[in-house]
């Protein structure tokens, strides 16, 4: 067996109603006044409160932080570094979707004041150390809870990524509560999303490994068996916390075995039209998914026998079954499923295709090369 590295978050606390226990989680990380991270629309929809009384309790004061936007873009980062310097803050928590995280792991490492944003993005760059933390997602999608990474967009229209293992919190937290009122589209989008990172660690060229290969396989099995009952009934509470266990599987895989193309194409569609991360994933997973089974088709039909089970034809008819499957889950579950539902053109291709090839960090993951005509001729196709 060839060696590998595997890291993930120290602990986790999976049950529903347990956000409010983040008190006594930050109490026992030695924190005394925590920065709580959040966007404006969770706050108004009353989810912070159950933390909030929790770090009430505990005697930990808070200051709250609800200026994070999507893709959150570098001010935001600095804006909540300034938040946490002011209060003087010694831990930092997020209840939110994956901006809001995101942007809580880089607060945590820069408000010691040892590192500057413009000198960490990359891989390993960051050193920490860091503020505690705690993560605590709103949404079953994006894993950020359990990876080393956080996404910035950078100047107008691109990503950035800063990846190390400093920015792995110390507790994430798992409260099927949180997300009881999601709506379901966007249920369907970050299911989608957590699918995407499952996949993509399990076929990633680069770093697969056999803990993220079973983790993976968990993921899906989770995902693809709830995504459907969330989406037609999101008071299900069981169905919740297995899709945010899912979403937690998939993060702790692809934190590990990175993603690849469908990444690299969706940053794009997200930095200049705004699209939600999920849903770029979504518009051109089958397309990326098309154009990898020439080399991917052996793990795709593994994939196959969790996704789409009692497929019993070739590797290549269970490759295809899934890709079948994947391409049409979207539609099933209400989902817009070409670009120009989204607002983009054809004018606008060459540009996409051009941002995508930045990102070479993802891209080399990928288990087929892509060119900037593939990556052209995908958007093309999902248009």
């Amino acid at each position: 067996m060839q060696g590998f590295t595997f890291q993930s978050t120290k602990s986790s606390l999976v049950e529903p109603g347990s956000s409010a226990r983040i008190g006594e989680l930050a109490h026992g990380l030695g924190c005394r006044s925590v920065l709580l991270v959040s966007d404006p629309g969770v706050a108004a929809a009353g989810l912070l409160q159950p933390g909030l009384d929790g770090l009430k309790r505990a005697g930990i004061a808070v200051t709250v932080f609800t200026e994070v936007e999507v893709d959150p873009p570098e001010h935001v980062i600095v804006a909540g570094v300034q938040k946490a310097l002011a209060a003087k803050v010694d831990g930092v928590v997020s209840i939110g979707g994956g901006s809001s995280m995101d942007t809580a792991k880089l607060v945590a490492l820069l408000a010691l004041g040892r590192e500057r944003l413009s000198d960490i993005y990359g891989v390993g760059l960051a050193k920490g150390p860091r503020l505690p933390l705690i993560l605590v997602p709103t949404t079953a999608g994006t894993g950020s809870e359990v990876t080393p990474i956080s996404i910035v967009t950078t100047g107008e229209n691109e990503k950035k990524g800063v990846v190390s293992p400093v920015l792995l919190p110390d507790w994430a937290v798992l409260d099927a509560d949180l997300t009881l009122g999601l709506p379901s589209a966007v249920t369907a989008a970050t299911g989608i999303d957590a699918m995407v990172h499952a996949i993509e660690a399990y076929t990633s060229k680069r770093l697969k490994n056999p803990v993220s290969d079973c983790l993976a396989r968990e993921a899906l099995r989770l995902l693809g068996g709830n995504i459907h009952e969330v989406c037609s009934n999101g008071r299900n509470r069981d169905a919740r916390q297995a899709m945010l266990l899912g979403s937690m599987l998939a993060g702790m895989a692809f934190a590990n075995a990175p993603v690849a193309a469908v990444h690299a194409l969706a940053y794009p569609i997200g930095a200049r039209f705004h699209v939600p991360h999920g849903l770029s994933n979504s518009l051109v997973l089958p397309g990326v998914l098309r154009f990898n089974a020439i080399a991917a088709e052996p793990l795709y039909a593994e994939i196959a026998e969790v996704l789409v089970p009692g497929n019993k034809g070739s590797a290549r008819e269970r490759s295809a079954a899934l890709i079948d499957y994947l391409s049409n889950l979207p539609v099933s579950l209400g989902l817009p499923t070409r670009l120009r539902d989204v607002g983009i053109s054809y004018n606008h291709l060459p540009q996409l295709a051009e941002d995508a090839m930045k990102q070479q960090r993802l891209l080399i993951n990928n288990p087929r090369e892509v060119s900037l005509d593939d990556a052209r001729a995908i958007y093309s196709e999902a248009l």
